[in-house]
């Protein structure tokens, strides 16, 4: 597939029509896929609500990097210390100093409730990624005290590559409820996921993005 193409330009997300072919499965989404969503739901979706950020997963990446001193750098300028809530994009790529990986899942932090809750669409695959990067972020977060962490339960994928997809689903899902009610934990999660259709209603939003530039 030739990266040439480019199909949109949103804000800070380049999509190339190599990215948009990912949406036609079944095919792993990437990071570019990914960051788009989560920028779509801060700049449109979400735009009114002053309580949620949206983390790119490259600058989840650059975090897993750094000493705790220096997550601020990636942070502060996303003016992370006024947000409720806070959406990350984690994978398993074991160099995070690079693009890639294999599996993701969605950890979000809830200031308020104090606590990290984890949602993997192939239960305990991810936890290790998860727990490690929640301790990673603990001293940026809390100046005194720990943080909880908890696994959720959520909706399993059926297939090796539509995590991705999950994650999506399950960000918009977890941001409505947060938006609602001020609070993560109760979140019914159970809700049936349509992979298929969360793909088609991406790509449709992209070629609308695109013609109407």
């Amino acid at each position: 597939m030739s990266k040439a193409s480019v199909v949109l330009s949103f804000h800070e997300t380049l999509l190339h029509q190599s990215d948009i072919e990912l949406l036609n499965g079944p095919y792993w989404l990437n990071d570019t896929i990914i960051s788009f969503y989560f920028e779509y739901l801060e700049k449109v979706t979400f735009i009114k609500s002053q309580d949620i950020l949206f983390v790119p997963p490259e600058v989840t990446q650059c975090i897993k990097m750094v000493t705790p001193d220096e997550i601020k750098i990636f942070l502060e300028p996303l003016k992370i210390e006024a947000k409720k809530f806070v959406f990350f994009a984690l994978n398993d790529n074991s160099a995070p100093d690079m693009v890639g990986g294999s599996h993701w899942s969605l950890l979000v932090y809830s200031r308020d409730e104090n606590s990290f809750f984890h949602y993997d669409s192939m239960c305990g695959s991810n936890h290790n990624v998860a727990w490690s990067f929640s301790s990673h972020l603990m001293s940026y977060f809390s100046k005194a005290g720990l943080i909880h962490f908890s696994d959720k339960e959520c909706i399993q994928q059926s297939n090796g590559y539509d995590c991705g997809v999950h994650v999506l689903c399950n960000t918009k899902t977890l941001a409505e409820h947060a938006t609602r009610n001020g609070e993560i934990a109760s979140c019914d999660m159970t809700i049936k996921i349509n992979p298929c259709a969360k793909r088609k209603e991406i790509l449709a939003l992209i070629h609308n993005l695109a013609n109407s530039g």
